[in-house]
């Protein structure tokens, strides 16, 4: 019998089949709602492959595969090369399987990924360190590209042809949008400060907050946070800007690879798209992208095929909007589900059950 630490109990725990299938059924089960309310069989009927149809989805799957090369790359360097090319890629598509199984709201798989890469054999501090490191960069993204988009494009292009236009929720969406970015970047000032100049100070801080009757449910949780971040903190400050800028390049190119994977789906469909039309599809996205964050499901699974069929459907011919968001979950989601639950097996066998010492009777 093998005796399994807490943390992998946890890990191993987080991928049962009813919570792998859960965002699955959720998914699938928004997109058939609606295609039967606002599909146009008619219009699906009337649709016609042609060469230059199959040139765009190449290029939708060549940005899937330049996205998780990116992570790739960034994770191969920020460990100093530790991981070979295919030990990066397996993280990777266990760091997004994890991710797809978790609400963005609390951080998708980020505590995952630590546990993920420190049993890869890259050392438990210096994991925290690159994963703390790593989320930081993808929310800098979001905190640089929201405003860009924004202002460049405006609101009125960000925002028209939403079909809850006029309604409150419609409204909401605005609201929504900048009250996430707001957290996000507070965040991400917050993790910054954290790192950069006083660790031990925000610790204090957060265990003092947690210490209150009504949060101290989750002060040991905080705890562990601010090791965390002191941790992270030390392993950072030591590190040249050679260290910095690759990784931050690499972010830019996988997010802005993971954005462009529905330019590419709506031009094999509307081969007739302009680049200004391509870059506030490119904005919305964006937007999307922060809104789904507020989704409790996992992955944002249901809101995600929601917002897509809101927001892009302007861009779309009438009827087609359903399908096309499930073409695009296909792609850029389940495909990382589908090879999570085939590397999990494996990887739990080499890096969880073999590196566990036997119960003692």
């Amino acid at each position: 019998m093998t005796s399994l630490d807490p943390d992998a109990s946890r890990f191993l725990s987080a991928f049962k089949m009813r919570k792998v299938l859960l965002p699955v059924i959720i998914g699938l089960g928004i997109t058939g709602v609606l295609v039967w309310r606002y599909s146009d069989w008619d219009a699906l009927n009337a649709v016609r492959w042609t060469w230059a149809s199959t040139f765009w989805m190449l290029l939708a799957a060549l940005s899937v595969v330049i996205r998780d090369y990116a992570y790739m790359v960034r994770i191969r360097h920020l460990t100093e090369r530790h991981l070979t090319w295919w030990r990066s890629f397996v993280v990777i598509m266990l760091w997004e399987f994890s991710s797809a199984l978790a609400p963005g709201i609390i951080g998708g798989g980020f505590l995952f990924a630590i546990f993920i890469l420190s049993r890869e054999g890259v050392e438990a501090g210096k994991s925290i360190t690159i994963i703390t490191f790593t989320s930081f960069l993808d929310g800098i993204f979001l905190a640089v590209m929201a405003p860009l988009v924004y202002f460049t494009i405006g609101r009125e292009a960000l925002f028209s042809g939403v079909q809850l236009e006029g309604s409150w929720l419609g409204s909401g969406l605005f609201v929504s949008f900048w009250t996430v970015y707001c957290i996000i970047l507070g965040y991400k000032l917050f993790v910054a400060y954290a790192l950069f100049v006083n660790p031990t100070f925000v610790k204090r801080a957060l265990v003092g907050i947690f210490s209150a009757p009504v949060l101290r449910r989750w002060r040991r949780h905080m705890v562990t946070t601010g090791d965390q971040l002191i941790t992270a903190a030390r392993g950072l400050k030591k590190q040249p800007w050679s260290y910095w800028r690759p990784a931050l390049i690499a972010t830019f190119v996988s997010w802005t690879a993971r954005y462009t994977i529905v330019n590419c789906i709506l031009h094999a469909f509307h081969p007739d798209l302009s680049f200004a039309t391509d870059l506030t599809i490119y904005g919305k996205q964006v937007v999307m992208g922060i809104l789904v964050l507020l989704s409790p499901t996992p992955g944002g699974s249901g809101l995600a095929e929601f917002i897509f069929n809101d927001f892009l459907g302007m861009f779309i011919t009438t009827g087609l909007a359903p399908a096309l968001a499930l073409l695009w979950r296909m792609m850029s989601y389940y495909p990382y589900i589908i090879m999570g639950t085939v590397l999990l097996p494996r990887w739990v066998r080499r890096n969880v059950l073999h590196a566990s010492v036997p119960a003692t009777n």
